[in-house]
């Protein structure tokens, strides 16, 4: 037998052992003026992997005050993404990293063996379930396989009887009719997405108002330009796609990886959630939430909020740096916030005007952070003060994950909705019972 390289797992080793300690809080690097200190480089960056345990029966998230927290459904297959269609039914993308999703080499060996440990390796179920709550209870009583056969999808949205999914490459239509429990029709291409390493594979679409625009999310392939920004063409960025002549155009550019898209209601702009760049520390760099201007540039890879220069990224753009717009909203460094939605129809108490956010948590800073669901209060649709907790208890008293959560949607009830990649379930936290 042909014996393991050790390298591999010299380099665990040291991974495992060394962490740097981070100097701030969470809170510190949250809001519209976080603290930004020097970057902590090493040969050596800190992972800090929480293991992935999934719950024990009966245990669940805690939920905030004035709210309770149940089961919608679960034993799904890594379910990430959420579609609530206009007669209530749910649709949950359950959907892992195509094969190309990781580096090649020793340094794409070791970051399997960590996402792995975190419950992110996993095979791609490749399908949309639906979820249908018959008796109004709260719970899943019909689940049906919608679509099947697709290739690591995220994003879904409905415009007229037009359903378009995101696929890790493509954007698909699909013929949709109310009340529908699966598709059977073939797909049609509607165009196609940057794909190849993936290094961020997940691509999500939204409609504007009138939906006669597709907004289309496709993250960077890689941290910070290492494989070349000629593999960055189309990357990094928010496409606009224009439904009748299906032209498409970069929107805005420079975000690192932009995934969860919402709709501000009070001043129609729209709004992403964006993972920012990692090896600089356990305080950098912070993860945000922007509204998003047509044509604007955040900053990826030469800078970061604004104008924080990158200085591992070479050559440098002064000129590009210098268009770099200051994003609106800080979430804290490495808290992996990904699905948003806004509180427009919550009946959630004291939760009915800001932006929901589910923040998948990190993997790579010490202590931990993110592993949680929070709450942005909003003030003439822009952020104001410090993040609300509304669904916690992710992690448990070892630092193991029981859950991660990732995509939050409001069904037809005003509840949340909340995937959870990692218990394999779909939770609804609603207003508590008096």
């Amino acid at each position: 037998m042909k014996p393991l390289p050790l390298l591999p797992f010299a380099l665990l080793a040291l991974c495992t052992a060394c962490s740097e300690m981070a100097t701030l809080t969470v809170e510190d690097g949250t809001g519209p003026d976080p603290l930004l200190p020097p970057p902590s480089r090493s040969i050596i960056p800190t992972v800090n992997v929480a293991p992935a345990v999934g719950w024990a029966q009966g245990a669940a998230p805690v939920a905030a005050k004035g709210t309770r927290v149940q089961a919608f459904a679960e034993n799904l297959q890594h379910p990430r993404w959420l579609y609530v269609l206009p007669n209530g039914d749910v649709l949950v993308a359950e959907s892992a990293a195509p094969g190309t999703a990781r580096p090649a080499g020793i340094k794409g060996w070791v970051s399997g063996f960590f996402m792995k440990r975190a419950g992110a390796q996993v095979p791609s179920a490749n399908r949309i379930s639906l979820l249908r709550d018959i008796n109004g209870d709260g719970v899943a009583d019909l689940r049906s396989t919608f679509l099947k056969g697709l290739n690591s999808p995220l994003g879904m949205v409905l415009v007229g009887k037009d359903l378009y999914v995101a696929n890790a490459d493509a954007l698909l239509r699909f013929p949709y009719e109310k009340g529908a429990t699966e598709i059977d029709a073939p797909g049609t291409r509607v165009t196609d997405l940057p794909a190849g390493l993936n290094h961020h594979w997940t691509k999500n679409v939204i409609a504007s108002r009138n939906g006669r625009k597709l907004y289309i999310t496709v993250g960077s392939n890689s941290n910070v330009g290492e494989n070349g920004m000629e593999m960055e063409e189309g990357r990094a960025a928010i496409w606009e796609l224009d439904r009748a002549s299906g032209n498409k155009r970069l929107y805005a550019t420079g975000l690192r990886n932009p995934v969860g898209m919402a709709w501000e209601p009070q001043t129609g702009k729209l709004w992403t959630a964006v993972n920012e760049r990692d090896e600089l520390g356990s305080d950098l760099v912070p993860d945000y939430i922007t509204s998003v201007k047509d044509g604007g540039f955040y900053g990826w890879p030469y800078s970061y909020f604004g104008q924080h220069v990158d200085e591992r990224v070479q050559p440098p753009r002064p000129d590009l740096v210098a268009k770099a717009i200051v994003p609106d909203y800080a979430l804290g460094p490495h808290t992996a916030s990904l699905g948003i939605a806004f509180a427009k129809g919550s009946k959630l108490p004291k939760l009915q005007n800001g932006l929901f956010v589910g923040q998948h948590g990190s993997w790579n800073r010490e202590p931990r952070s993110g592993y949680k669901v929070i709450y942005v209060p909003f003030k003439g649709g822009k952020p104001t003060g410090q993040p609300v907790d509304v669904l916690t208890g992710f992690l448990d008293e070892q630092g193991n994950a029981q859950g991660r959560p990732v995509d939050v949607k409001l069904d037809s009830k005003g509840a949340l909705l909340v995937t959870d990649d990692v218990g394999n379930k779909v939770w609804r936290v609603s207003a508590a019972k008096k």
